[in-house]
């Protein structure tokens, strides 16, 4: 196995650019300010009403980043997920309420609960250190249950690694501040209150690029602690994991001093490659041990090859002509099917054009290597258990084997261990796989099972009772009763963590989105939650593709054929009915550099012809038969990628526009925007005026006007959460900025309405805000849709529905109709009553079908847009003009949305009564005493003052 250093310099197939400036992270007051910004854009928004309606779905939830359970009755906790917010459980996992819905953050990192004077703790910024591990702004606190929320402070810790409540002292918590994911800052290590949380004190801090990821305290003493720092660098082309600033930190004082444990001489791995360390501790007899699973970034002795072993890839990094040529056909072959090469290149032509010169041997490595393959084959030690019956003087390693596929060489992802308070010698480690130790962590197991996730990331291990067990995974929650051998899940939340969004044509239409970690799924728009499933087998999202699940696009000629894949460009065609799958992933040739594919590489599927598919990787390619081939149609169109373990200088985002074959836009991860207005013939570079080095968001071509478009930039890989949104009227030639009164959060889509030239759609970290005028202003929308990451969103044009795929609730859905009328025109307007559609007349309007039932009510949902609030007068008259009824209603600036229930006074009902011949005389009420407007025309009136306006309605047979 060769040193992870000689691989590292093949990193040159990237390309080493000059790096310029970081930008500045932005600064708590200005993310605060944001908040208030975005109440602000709430509170004066017309649209805030605008309903929406989670369409799930659930069965997969998201990924889970800690848990508190009641130690008393352990069918009370609460769930913390890394993007959908806070939720309790009353029922041992049967259902949930949401509790952490409207803060300024829904990312967590870690909760406590004081379960004696029921006080809540909240710590904001999940810490894991992944793609989409989102930022918070400190600490939270509540004492009614999650009912109001108190904020903390500590707004520059961004993430928060552990929190520690006092044994006895419920104004005394310390706080382990894990600090910027993608920025150095000095607001790292340990803070402590004494106060409950008023005043805050940082009382351990190593350097700006280490925080704390783990906190225990003795359980014999509150004055004792132990904290693990982490020291790790993060950029969006780069992950340096480990560092000299990992360590273990014990304090005998309460915290105002911390000594660190992990020396040279302690036993524990120290250095340049000390990785991420989870803590545990717990009491034996009258000893107290303690635990740490570390990950280990130090490099494995290298191997030596053994006679008869497999050809690998670095078998041919510095070979000769000679030796190459001398290898066995038979061994080339298959070393050449292994890794997928393409079946043109066979062991035969392979050596021919190693022997006529047409590529040196070395090529074969350089064809399989990028940032990618780094990121998975790294040759470091990975996971390590390590003990200490001490204080943490001395540690011993739990065993002497490796524990491989567990961390692999992303343990930044992972980092839990616990240990059963009622056996000291029964061990948790939790990564891809769970694994349980039984003898002190010298031999280990599995606990995955077929209803198990596998990222593993919470884990509440049952001090009472033997092999109660409750974890959180990406996959959402499990329990066990028999120490993991068995689980049963818990995914009622909407909490899916989508990256995209997308739907067919079909009636009614299906919604279509890849998530993390939990692959690519599809369901009707219809999807209502319910528990129905369970008894016909019938979930009606389906899976369509495993893996991190990424862009979809569909052919809306049949609204069977999907085009999406996973991670880093592994793209398929997909039949759903027939069930067919084929790879249409291009490749690059042998002799040149790997292609460099995006985590969430683009694709668009033309609308002009939609066998034409585009698929960008550092080029854009473009297929004419469906994916069946490809070409590239550009060069390299990013800034040439950057030295480093992860996949930079990428195309990011794709669009062609609709109203012209081959006018097409690019943008890419590292802050370029290209253009081609001839197919790709030719293109130009339109962002030099942009802002540097940002991750170019979102690009769309403008549905109403040719050289207009629109982008979007995200600087959260920099710490900078400024809306940046721009529109070009030339084709980008030149930029305006728009959305300057958009809050500070970064923003991940821009759509433009397919009928409403003036409208606009804006998806960010932490909701959805419109405007009416182009970009002039924005305002959010949709007043109570939880405050998650919004990554990406669509217009159905048939259905004038827009869907919002977030990162954290799953999709929601909301009529937008009466949005698209909202021009310049209709905003002058006093008052106006949307149009309605015609109601069938039903028997079953006031029936009681049992006993045990509520009787059958219908309604049918009001929509008026008002420009001033205030009281209004409703009314409802026949096709004649005579009063039926009149009710009030308080009307909001904006459009407001109300109820009625089709019913009419006795009196009005007679009146309209006609019995025929043989009928009776009197027309009867409905089971529920009601009675119910009959088979006619009707007209609905609405008054405020001096403007009124009405709508007709129809009740059809």
């Amino acid at each position: 196995m060769k040193s992870f250093l000689t691989t590292l310099l093949l990193l040159s197939i990237l390309g080493i650019q000059a790096q310029s400036p970081q930008p500045p992270a932005t600064s708590a007051e200005d993310r605060l300010a944001g908040f208030e910004q975005r109440r602000q854009l709430m509170d004066a928004s017309l649209v805030a009403k605008v309903p929406f309606q989670s369409v799930g779905p659930t069965i997969f939830s998201g990924r889970i980043v800690d848990l508190a359970v009641n130690p008393q009755d352990p069918t009370i906790f609460y769930v913390a997920y890394a993007s959908g917010g806070l939720w309790k459980t009353v029922n041992n996992g049967n259902s949930f309420t949401p509790i952490f819905d409207h803060e300024m953050v829904m990312t967590i990192g870690d909760i406590e609960v004081d379960w004696t004077n029921e006080v809540i703790w909240v710590g904001t910024g999940e810490n894991n250190s992944s793609r989409s591990s989102y930022s918070g702004v400190g600490m939270y606190k509540s004492t009614d249950d999650g009912q109001t929320w108190q904020y903390l402070g500590l707004p520059e810790s961004h993430h928060i690694g552990r929190i520690i409540l006092h044994p006895t002292n419920p104004n005394t918590v310390w706080v382990g501040v894990l600090g910027h994911l993608y920025s150095p800052n000095k607001e790292r290590g340990v803070y402590k209150t004494t106060d409950g949380g008023k005043s805050w004190t940082q009382s351990l801090f190593v350097n700006e690029n280490s925080g704390v990821i783990d906190l225990v305290i003795d359980p014999q003493d509150p004055n004792t602690l132990y904290a693990a720092t982490w020291e790790k660098t993060r950029r969006a082309w780069d992950f340096v994991e480990s560092g000299n600033g990992t360590g273990i930190h014990k304090t005998v004082d309460g915290g105002t001093n911390w000594t660190r444990m992990t020396t040279e001489k302690s036993g524990f791995p120290t250095g340049k490659g000390a990785g991420r360390i989870g803590l545990d501790i717990t009491q034996s007899g009258k000893k107290t041990v303690l635990f740490a699973v570390i990950d280990n970034y130090d490099r494995r002795p290298e191997e030596e090859e053994q006679e008869g072993e497999e050809l690998s890839k670095d078998d041919f990094r510095e070979i000769s002509k000679e030796d190459f040529l001398a290898i066995e056909e038979k061994d080339l072959e298959s070393f050449l099917r292994s890794n997928r090469f393409p079946r043109a290149y066979s062991a035969t032509k392979v050596r021919a054009m190693v022997e006529d010169g047409s590529i040196q041997p070395n090529a074969l490595t350089e064809y399989l290597e990028d940032a990618n393959s780094l990121l998975f084959d790294t040759p470091v030690i990975g996971a390590e258990v390590y003990r200490s019956d001490n204080g943490g003087k001395k540690w011993k390693k739990t065993h002497e084997e490796f524990l491989d596929d567990l961390f692999y060489s992303y343990g930044y992802y992972f980092g839990q261990i616990r240990v059963s308070h009622r056996d000291v010698n029964k061990l948790y480690v939790l990564g891809v796989p769970m694994v349980r130790s039984d003898d002190g962590g010298a031999k280990w197991k599995s606990l995955n099972s077929e209803n198990a996730h596998g990222d593993h990331h919470a884990l509440w291990v049952s001090p009472k009772r033997d092999g109660h067990l409750i974890l959180g995974n990406d996959g959402g929650l499990n329990i066990s009763y028999d120490d993991g051998e068995t689980w049963f899940k818990c995914n009622s939340p909407a909490v899916g963590q989508f990256y995209t969004v997308n739907v067919d044509m079909a009636k009614p239409y299906h919604i279509y989105g890849g998530l993390q970690d939990n692959g690519v799924w599809e369901g009707p728009k219809t999807y209502e939650h319910s528990r129905r499933w369970h008894s016909n087998g019938k979930y009606p999202y389906q899976s369509i593709l495993g893996g991190d699940g990424m862009q979809v696009e569909i052919d809306t000629r049949d609204n069977e054929t999907v085009y999406t894949g996973f991670q880093f460009g592994n793209y398929f065609r997909i039949h759903k009915t027939k069930g067919s799958r084929k790879r249409i992933t291009p490749r690059h040739e042998l002799g040149e550099r790997p292609l460099r594919w995006n985590w969430q590489s683009p694709i668009h599927l033309s609308r002009h012809n939609q066998d034409i598919l585009y698929m960008g990787a550092n080029k854009l390619f473009r297929s004419f038969d469906q994916g069946d081939h490809f070409e590239a149609i550009s060069e390299d169109l990013t800034n040439g990628g950057r030295k480093g373990d992860v996949a930079f200088g990428t195309l990011a985002t794709i669009h062609e526009s609709p109203l012209k074959f081959g006018l097409i836009y690019t943008g890419s991860d590292d802050g370029f925007i290209h253009v081609s207005e001839d197919g790709g013939h030719s293109w130009d570079r339109v962002s030099d005026d942009l802002p540097k080095d940002m991750w170019i968001s979102r690009v769309q071509a403008s549905a109403h006007k040719e050289g207009r478009v629109f982008v979007s930039l995200n600087g959260y890989r920099w710490d900078d959460f400024s809306a940046y949104v721009y529109r070009s009227e030339d084709y980008g030639r030149n930029w305006t900025r728009i959305g300057t009164n958009l809050p500070a959060e970064p923003v991940n889509v821009i759509k433009e309405d397919p009928v409403n030239p003036e409208l606009l759609y804006v998806g960010t970290d932490h909701g959805t805000y419109i405007s009416l005028n182009m970009g002039a202003t924005f305002m959010a929308i949709g007043s109570k849709v939880p405050a998650t990451p919004v990554h990406d969103l669509v217009i159905h044009t048939r259905d004038k529905e827009l869907i919002l795929g977030t990162h954290g609730r799953s999709f929601y859905v909301a009529d937008i109709s009466p949005l698209q009328q909202m021009t310049a025109e209709f905003l002058a307007s006093s008052l106006h009553l949307f149009e309605l559609e015609a109601i069938q007349n039903s028997g079953f309007w006031g029936r009681q079908f049992s006993t045990w039932r509520e009787p059958f009510d219908p309604e049918i949902d009001l929509t008026c847009y008002a420009k001033a609030g205030g009281e209004a007068m409703l009314s409802l008259a026949d096709s004649e003009g005579n009063v039926l009824k009149e009710w009030s209603e308080t009307l909001s600036k904006g459009l407001n949305y109300f109820t009625y229930d089709l019913s009419i006074p006795e009196d009005a009902a007679q009146s309209l009564y006609k019995p025929k011949e043989g009928e009776k005389e009197k027309l009867d009420a409905a089971d529920n005493e009601k009675y119910y407007l009959p088979v006619g025309n009707y007209i609905i009136r609405l008054k405020q003052g001096e403007a009124s306006t009405e709508t007709n309605l129809k009740i059809k047979k």
